[in-house]
């Protein structure tokens, strides 16, 4: 899924609520003498997108061309807003500044990781008529290259219900995804639109039933969904993941984050990631994988993050299970094509029982690189070398047992009797063999930069245990 996004950089388009993240960071070590509260002696002071600007910042750092078209005051905040933006090549065209209104910031007090207050400037009422006016001929405009749209609402006066409805109706005539993270309990303005991504509180005050349970957030989900003519609905559900709703039944998909550092801004990732997943036309269950993990690294960071695809790629290698590394040739080929700066190293066999001089022997191999790929023979193909008593183990439990080693980073079952056209196809960089192969050809040592024998331990092979259970 994650080297169908490499290299890609789709135009999406981001409308709603601008606003400014500002964090006080520091220290506390006393109480302060005029009242029961903490005094935070501040080292550091930081300021950053926030609201739908934090969806911007995720959908920068993940390669995106972005437009924004936003409402924000004629003063110093909405100043700092058009500055940063310039700073991150956003266009401002259509940022419209709008006078008596106040630019949204919001100032948070951290001290040791932890937030110990926050204090809020803006304005909440919904912008004027000419801006409203203005703010759909721009989006209007901007929709004629976009790949997507994000309505970013926050619930500050900028999607104002007649606004949303006429965007979400342009969008759709023009055939363009509307991805919406929604506020309020009133949803109605959301209609038609292709999807939403309340979380499980939002969903519960939107539709009036309480999710307690997978019966409860099933019935909430296909509320939104047919209530709100959605193609999707989507449900957050923090640590659980997330649930889809579609024209099939409920889906969920599971996320663990490693640590939970702070929840700030993990709503504008899953929005984020999920309109560049749509914009690079991914399906919408491969989309939700993406945004889950994305989700799961900036909750694992401090403040309003942001993630790139090298950290999400990363952070999917870290939670792989033994069956995510066994993996089909053309797959592996794709992802090895956004990995050009690893060096891979290739080895087979049939590892038949796996013993301590295999673990020994791969170990080894994957000291020569970056990626170590073992070629298992195929249960026929053992056959063919080994003759008819063998394999002893199935090709499942073999690529299982070897997939469980962590040295071992992919296992790919092949039929042939030798792994030249498998080889040719994977472009290792690296073949390993065992050094009884020294004097002899080793096949595929034409495809590749460097070739290296290993020896093997003394006294340990799968026909030797064999013989040893037979006696």
């Amino acid at each position: 899924m994650l080297n169908k996004l490499f290299g890609k950089s789709p135009n999406l388009l981001v409308v709603g609520d601008l606003m400014l993240d500002h964090y006080l960071w520091g220290s506390c070590e006393r109480i302060s003498p005029e009242a029961p509260v903490q005094v935070v002696d501040i080292k550091n002071e930081t300021t950053l997108l926030g609201g739908a600007g934090n969806v911007i910042s995720n959908l920068v750092s993940l390669g995106a061309k972005v437009c924004v078209a936003s409402v924000v005051g004629e003063d110093e905040n909405g100043d700092k807003i058009e500055s940063i933006l310039k700073d991150k090549n956003i266009k401002t065209d259509s940022l419209i500044r709008q006078k008596d209104r106040k630019t949204s910031k919001k100032s948070r007090v951290m001290a040791s990781h932890q937030q110990v207050v926050r204090f809020d400037k803006e304005s909440k009422e919904p912008i004027s008529a000419s801006s409203e006016e203005l703010l759909l001929k721009l989006v209007e405009n901007e929709l004629r290259e976009a790949e997507a749209l994000l309505l970013s609402d926050y619930g500050k006066g900028v999607l104002t219900p007649n606004l949303t409805q006429k965007i979400i109706t342009l969008a759709n005539e023009k055939n363009i995804p509307t991805l919406i993270d929604p506020k309020g309990s009133d949803y109605s303005k959301y209609k038609n639109a292709t999807l939403i991504t309340p979380n499980k509180a939002e969903a519960s005050m939107a539709t009036g039933i309480k999710i307690e349970d997978e019966e409860s957030l099933k019935k909430a989900g296909e509320f939104l969904k047919n209530d709100l003519n959605l193609k999707y609905a989507i449900i957050t559900l923090s640590e659980d993941g997330m649930a889809i709703f579609q024209d099939a039944p409920m889906k969920k998909i599971d996320t663990v984050a490693r640590e939970v550092y702070d929840v700030t801004g993990a709503g504008d990732t899953v929005l984020a990631t999920l309109g560049f997943a749509l914009g690079c036309k991914l399906e919408i269950e491969e989309a939700a994988m993406f945004a889950t993990l994305a989700a799961g690294v900036v909750v694992g960071k401090l403040g309003s993050a942001t993630t790139t695809l090298e950290e999400i790629s990363k952070y999917k290698n870290s939670k792989r299970s033994s069956k995510d590394k066994i993996v089909k040739s053309h797959d592996l080929k794709e992802f090895l094509s956004t990995k050009k700066d690893s060096k891979t190293v290739f080895t087979n066999g049939c590892f038949d029982i796996l013993h301590a001089g295999h673990v020994s022997y791969l170990e080894r191999a994957k000291s020569y690189g970056d990626l170590l790929i073992v070629g298992l023979n195929s249960d026929s193909s053992v056959r063919e070398l080994k003759g008819e008593s063998r394999p002893i183990n199935s090709e499942g439990d073999r690529a299982l047992i070897l997939a469980s080693l962590e040295f071992v980073d992919f296992v790919v079952i092949f039929s042939e009797q030798t792994p030249y056209e498998l080889i040719k196809e994977l472009k290792p960089s690296v073949l390993v063999k065992g050094a009884d192969y020294k004097d002899k050809e080793v096949v595929g040592s034409n495809l590749v930069d460097e070739v290296h024998l290993i020896d093997f331990l003394e006294g340990r092979s799968t026909t030797k245990i064999i013989e040893k259970v037979k006696k």
